[in-house]
């Protein structure tokens, strides 16, 4: 198993990217567990048609803790595990701190023991990284972490900023970097200067999605582009970076 937090800016896509990388390696055969860390809840709806799972924090606080996780998980395309964190009350509370409530509640129910995924995606939210949101990167629940950005001056200054606090972990065995994934906003020069904030910042990019209403037509519908037409080329480009992200294992085990 390895575990793999996406991180990058509100509004870059990563939701859209994680989901079309989850239906992805589920068609390849890997059994998958998605977990969305935004306060929106919203990571999961295109694997599930359009609906989502109950946010794991307002169920605590509502309900206490759940006899058993299918209170909490939802089966998406492909057989994707889909959970989402929710978020704290609003005004009360840290995002960070209510992450690592969840989390540590998944281990304490043997989530990933009892869906035994190949592949864990978190879809996290990280306009600024205070120490609450580097949790996933910093308390050891990710082995790497992979940034989505376009070639817009914030997307790659959070990129920055978010880089920047996970080498501050560098020497605790915490995750490691793997590199930046372009979700295209069609700007003039667009891959040349991502490529070289990549080359500045000593990582690679991952894949390139390319913008495409395509994949905004079937997320209209609940469903991934991978899901409504895996035959499309966009669809190609999140297959490429879905098994770029499993060969992540292979290294692993080969070191």
């Amino acid at each position: 198993m390895i575990k793999i937090a996406i991180y990058g800016k509100g509004g870059i896509g990563k939701s859209t990217v994680t989901s079309g990388v989850s239906a992805a390696l589920a068609v390849d055969g890997y059994k998958v567990m998605q977990i969305g860390c935004d306060p929106k809840t919203d990571s999961t709806i295109n694997l599930l048609g359009g609906q989502t799972p109950p946010p794991i924090l307002q169920y605590l606080q509502e309900k206490g803790k759940p006899a058993d996780l299918d209170a909490l998980v939802r089966t998406g395309f492909g057989g994707v595990a889909c959970l989402e964190v929710g978020g704290p009350t609003p005004g009360v509370g840290c995002f960070g701190r209510g992450m690592l409530t969840a989390f540590e509640l998944l281990d304490e129910m043997d989530a990933y023991v009892r869906y035994t995924p190949d592949v864990v995606l978190y879809d996290i939210l990280a306009d600024i990284v205070c120490g609450g949101i580097a949790v996933p990167m910093r308390e050891g629940f990710a082995d790497k972490v992979a940034i989505v950005t376009s070639g817009e001056k914030m997307a790659l200054l959070a990129a920055k900023n978010i880089i920047l606090a996970l080498r501050n972990f560098a020497d605790r065995n915490y995750a490691e970097l793997g590199g930046l994934i372009l979700n295209r906003r069609d700007m003039p020069d667009e891959v040349e200067r991502v490529s070289d904030f990549a080359r500045e910042m000593d990582t690679e990019i991952l894949g390139i999605i390319p913008r495409d209403r395509t994949i905004h037509a079937f997320e209209e519908h609940g469903q991934t582009i991978v899901e409504g037409d895996p035959a499309h080329s966009t669809s190609a480009r999140f297959f490429d970076l879905a098994r770029t992200l499993a060969a992540f294992a292979q290294k692993r085990d080969a070191a």
